[in-house]
């Protein structure tokens, strides 16, 4: 598959050496120099293409896809749009930008250009599958339904880039169509795994497999992707390969059954988790929580979203009805509120990845406010609390304290995950107050700021980790080089 690419390549390399404007053969150089791997080089020829032509809609989507995969987040955001605003009738460029703008939480704008997209291109299956999303993060979950299928139905394998030599391997990549899903993007390198996508809740299980050397399970939310969960169990009932994740060990990991298992672990507060019927707590309101042992304030969630989304903190029993209008699910999560603020104020949500048994220190946020989140976080404005980070980056027993690394090695050992992430924080004892365990941790790579520096070591230490377990697993010795 490579040798075509590279006649083609020197073919091109000739034809813009006696034509060095023509734009046409630069574009497609680019396309397959990203094809093969050598991004810088495909950066540099869709930016020419962009000088000479900035209204380029295929160097634009184009140069978008290859940033966004390659971790430039806002320089491929700014790419879609501008594709958008050229080529309003282009769908492509839309649902790429509605895609960021739901990884972003911008739920509405996002739900804008997948319907525009739509309107434009009916049978487009990507806008299909991000309207979906939308509308399920939205509580119209029939809607939600019908987009999913029309998405997934018939499209349940996908073959991803491949930009190595050779057979590669054979990596079967197991999805949940609703989302909740391990985000391994900056995880699995392109040039090494052959990658298959499986969306398992959709695969026709009469089909054969598509042959692989190693099962990736990225199914990771238990709470969301359950029918998935149990889809996927059913798969790999068929292989022999090894598998990272068990379908059945993640299925232990939603909210309310982490609580119960690490119940009771030295050095572990773990807060009261239980999930109830919204029809149940309509009926009785505050009441049936209180009468069930919890106290306000307290929290309430949605089951299955994360990054804070359909979350919210109650602080008084007469502010529960209106919290429950806010919050569209037929079943809803009520967790004890641990009050995690040090002496000074801020609250310090620390995450740690799992990642072969081992614990890999990730980052640390700060924040007034009791949901902290990095993206949110004060932390690029704060160089006493960036060096607060990078302490525990470079020292993490020093940072937290022996008790808590033990403490969250038990948390890890009761996982029992190939790959997973916790997050906590620390009482004023030292005791690691967990706030979540399960595998859709993101690992995105800093942004290319100098005040991020100190962060890329740990996060390159976590990304060797995750590639030498799959390589592990998969008992090849390949070199493996992640951008």
């Amino acid at each position: 598959m490579t040798r075509p690419r590279e006649a083609a390549l020197e073919w091109l390399d000739a034809e813009l050496a006696a034509t060095p404007q023509a734009l046409a053969p630069r574009y497609r150089r680019a396309g397959i120099l990203a094809a093969l791997g050598r991004f810088d080089a495909a950066r540099s020829d869709y930016l020419a293409v962009l000088a000479a032509d900035p209204s380029h809609l295929g160097a634009l989507n184009d140069l978008g896809t290859l940033l966004h995969g390659t971790g430039y987040l806002r320089a491929a955001r700014t790419c879609y749009g501008e594709a958008v605003t050229r080529h309003p009738d282009a769908p492509r460029p839309r649902v790429n930008l509605a895609n960021m703008l739901l990884d972003v939480d911008d739920s509405a704008a996002a739900r804008t250009h997948y319907e525009a997209a739509l309107a434009l291109a009916p049978d487009l299956a990507e806008a299909h599958q991000g309207l979906a999303r939308v509308l399920a993060e939205s509580g119209e979950d029939e809607a939600a339904a019908r987009h999913r299928e029309r998405g997934f139905r018939g499209r349940a394998v996908v073959a991803q880039p491949w930009h190595g030599q050779g057979d590669g391997v054979r990596l079967l990549h197991l999805v949940a169509a609703a989302g909740g899903n391990v985000p391994t993007r900056f995880l699995i390198d392109e040039g090494v795994y052959r990658t298959t996508i499986v969306v398992a809740d959709f695969f026709d299980p009469r089909d054969k497999l598509p042959p692989h050397d190693l099962v990736f399970n990225a199914i990771g939310d238990a709470d969301l992707a359950a029918d998935a969960l149990a889809a996927a169990e059913r798969l790999i009932a068929h292989t022999r390969a090894p598998i990272l994740n068990p379908p059945h060990a993640v299925r232990e990991t939603g909210r309310v059954a982490t609580a119960t298992r690490m119940a009771g672990l030295p050095g572990v507060v773990v807060p009261r988790t239980r999930s109830f019927a919204r029809t149940a707590l309509e009926r009785a309101g505050a009441e049936l929580l209180v009468r069930e042992g919890f106290s306000f304030p307290l929290l309430l969630r949605r089951p299955g979203f994360h990054t804070g989304r359909f979350f919210l903190r109650i602080d008084d029993p007469g502010d529960f009805d209106a919290a429950l209008a806010r919050l569209a699910s037929a079943e809803l999560t009520a967790i004890e509120f641990l009050d995690a603020r040090g002496a000074d104020g801020f609250v310090r949500k620390y995450r740690v990845m799992v990642i072969g048994g081992r614990l890999f220190p990730m980052h640390l946020a700060l924040a007034a406010d009791w949901k902290v989140h990095y993206f949110t976080s004060d932390m690029a404005e704060r160089a006493d609390h960036r060096a607060e980070e990078a302490r525990f980056l470079a020292d993490m027993p020093g940072a937290i304290g022996g008790a808590a690394v033990a403490a969250l090695t038990a948390i890890a050992g009761r996982l029992a995950l190939d790959y997973c992430g916790i997050d906590f924080a620390l009482d004023r004892n030292g005791r690691v107050l967990l706030f979540e365990a399960n595998a859709t941790m993101v690992v995105n790579p800093p942004e290319p700021d100098p005040r991020w520096d100190y962060r890329r070591a740990a996060v390159a230490r976590v990304r060797a980790a995750a590639a030498s377990l799959l390589a592990g697993r998969a008992g090849t010795s390949q070199a493996i080089h992640l951008p």
